[in-house]
């Protein structure tokens, strides 16, 4: 069977995760923006949140959590694997020539410290040829690190059809939906589960897509943002694959303004259950327009899909979808904190079962609204996970939920 899932709310039972490590270390004051980061996080106390996360996941919903860096650690086994991963890891700082001497003095398990915390000059000076490392300064990256890695769900997305592999807006996030692809498609865990949805050539510039865009409104239907991380291209292609792969029958584009606090779809609202969601009003209201594509009838064996432009608000569209929508917002908070909240992803909550979710201790006025509706927060530190920008469902990808009964 191939991995699906047929829905945002359903009981946990497996997601893929990974706890901040050495990478989180490499952020400076002076490096933090190249590497996308706003500030430098304290990381023994963003790895104590971060373990809070995983306890909540395994003790309140009995839910299997898989580490990024272990499913990492666990396909390195395979030499081209592990060959192909560190070519393309210096091919980013145009060292791709020095892969076959790297491998040659790193272990296994400090290839998977070099993939996801990088690797300096200086950390393998006297075992790599002085020819080699000779115009290369002390401090110098040989591989960049990955600090932005702990926010998995950016690099893939399962949906009732198949499996997205996100193609990043940035180049310096790249590699971490490669690796996440590596693992899908090399572990013995997935390797025999994966159907592909996207993308579905090796091309090179691929329409960007990631997977905080996509959000499974229900077994016929997708949401996707098009935002300042997600083309319309990419867009049409998923919507074309879905839809002619028969699981699929409507894709609904969602135009978002292309600022950071509407950066992916999620940020804009979450689903809790079979009809209620989690939205932040403001956000909402600016959602530009929406489109929604479907299959249109010809008379022929390829299939051709059509798009159609709503005069629908998304409250409008989300009603369409959701029987008996129930909307929870932050309209009763003041509009200082509202804002506040949602800089720090208030609605960007990770529903771990029906009416209960995940959500940062630090918006408070957005759990006290999901408690006044009866919804169950499981609330988390997240003075320094909160520093990245990215919520706990940012830092979650579901491979694996109960059957919606």
């Amino acid at each position: 069977m191939h991995l699906t899932l047929d829905t945002e709310f359903a009981t946990l039972k497996q997601v893929l995760v990974h706890r901040p490590g050495r990478e989180i270390d490499r952020l400076t004051p002076y490096n933090k923006h190249l590497l996308l980061f706003e500030d430098v996080p304290y990381l023994e106390e963003m790895q104590r949140e971060h373990d809070i996360f995983t306890q909540l996941i395994r003790e309140k919903c009995g839910a299997e959590v898989y580490y990024f860096d272990q499913l990492l650690e666990d396909i390195l086994e395979d030499n081209e694997v592990r060959s192909n991963l560190i070519r393309e890891a210096l091919a980013v700082s145009r060292l791709g020539h020095l892969s076959d001497e790297l491998l040659g003095v790193l272990t296994q398990e400090q290839c998977v410290q070099a993939l996801i915390a990088g690797i300096k000059v200086h950390e393998v000076r006297g075992r790599m040829s002085a020819a080699a490392l000779s115009d290369l300064l002390d401090l110098a990256f040989l591989i960049p690190p990955c600090p932005n890695l702990y926010f998995q769900r950016d690099t893939a997305a399962i949906l009732p059809g198949g499996m997205i592999f996100s193609s990043m807006r940035l180049d310096q996030r790249q590699r971490e939906s490669n690796m996440v692809r590596q693992i899908f498609e090399n572990h013995p865990l997935f390797k025999d589960k994966i159907h592909q949805i996207y993308p579905r050539t090796t091309h090179n510039n691929t329409p960007s897509i990631e997977g905080g865009d996509v959000i499974i409104l229900s077994n016929k239907a997708v949401a996707i943002g098009c935002s300042e991380r997600t083309d319309e291209k990419a867009v049409y292609h998923v919507a074309k694959n879905l839809i002619a792969d028969g699981l699929i029958e409507r894709v609904y584009e969602i135009h978002l303004p292309k600022k950071r606090n509407f950066m992916h779809l999620d940020t804009v609202f979450t689903i809790l259950d079979k009809n209620r969601v989690l939205t932040y009003p403001d956000a909402l209201q600016a959602v530009q327009h929406i489109s929604v594509y479907t299959r249109k009838e010809e008379n022929s064996e390829q299939v051709n899909i059509k798009r159609k432009v709503l005069k629908k608000n998304l409250r409008e569209v989300l009603r369409m979808e959701i029987p008996y929508l129930e909307i929870i917002g932050t309209d009763k908070v003041s509009q200082e904190y509202a804002l506040r909240e949602q800089w720090f992803d208030g609605a960007n909550v990770f529903t771990t079962g029906p009416g209960q979710v995940i959500s940062y201790n630090r918006n408070k006025h957005t759990n006290k609204a999901l408690k006044d509706y009866g919804v169950e927060v499981l609330e988390m530190p997240s003075s320094e996970l909160s520093r990245g920008l990215g919520g706990p469902r940012c830092m979650s990808m579901p491979i694996a939920r109960e059957a919606v009964v």
